[in-house]
């Protein structure tokens, strides 16, 4: 594919992508200056606004949702659901890759990103990706389980693809929503994003061409949040 095609996607299409990212991005310096200017111990900051983020990714998802408005004729047509017999079949397939996504990444995805972390390095500590998006538990279960997969699936792949499949091909609409999907999850270390665009935005890219629509993917996004919610409510509890 030559360079110049990418200058066909329309802007708001690299708008959509973008937004998240940036969206993060601001949060987390907007909060790291107003602790500064309150004059907060600058051994306390990064403390503090680690603490602060899943609050900034409740922020950053009901931004992107009213982003979404400017899309209306294009969400509508990602929640054209099919069927009730294809639907039901969607959702059970979704749920389970969801549910294999969970269970891989909490016993044997987690343990080598932590790997991965002590021994090429990082931005963040090792192991402190689901302590701390889950450091406020009903922040948590809202942004994570309700909104996220609803608000990203809708965008990345039911927005998103269909878009540069018209004016890229399906191989860069999978590779650019993984990419831009990965750096949605910066805030959890540069392995955590590749994980994240990778296994997860792959296998979710995946189900949307096979399915034909979001529903699947939407499921599997939902049962992999809903699962990391319950093992970090377990751990919480337990300790």
């Amino acid at each position: 594919m030559p360079t110049q095609s990418f200058s066909v996607v329309p802007y708001k299409a690299w708008l959509l992508l973008t937004a998240g990212p940036a969206l993060f991005l601001i949060g987390i310096v907007g909060v790291s200056i107003f602790l500064s200017v309150r004059e907060v111990p600058e051994a306390q900051i990064l403390e503090r606004v680690t603490a602060l983020v899943p609050h900034i990714l409740l922020g950053v998802l009901v931004c992107l949702a009213v982003l979404m408005t400017r899309f209306a004729p294009q969400v509508k047509a990602a929640w054209l659901l099919p069927n009730p017999s294809k639907a039901f079949s969607d959702i059970t397939v979704g749920l389970l890759v969801g549910a294999l996504l969970a269970i891989s990444y909490l016993y044997w995805l987690a343990p080598l990103l932590e790997t991965l972390q002590r021994t090429f390095g990082d931005f963040v500590p090792p192991g402190a990706v689901l302590p701390t998006v889950s450091s406020s538990i009903v922040l948590f279960f809202i942004a994570n389980v309700l909104l996220a997969p609803l608000v990203e699936e809708t965008l990345y792949r039911g927005i998103a693809i269909p878009l540069l499949t018209t004016h890229l091909g399906a191989l860069w609409a999978v590779v650019l929503t993984c990419v831009f999907f990965g750096l949605l999850h910066w805030a959890g270390g540069l392995w955590y994003m590749l994980l994240a665009g990778v296994v997860a935005g792959g296998a979710f890219a995946g189900l949307f061409y096979w399915r034909g629509g979001v529903l699947a993917p939407f499921a599997a996004h939902f049962a992999l949040n809903l699962i990391e919610f319950i093992y970090a409510w377990h751990a919480q509890n337990q300790a």
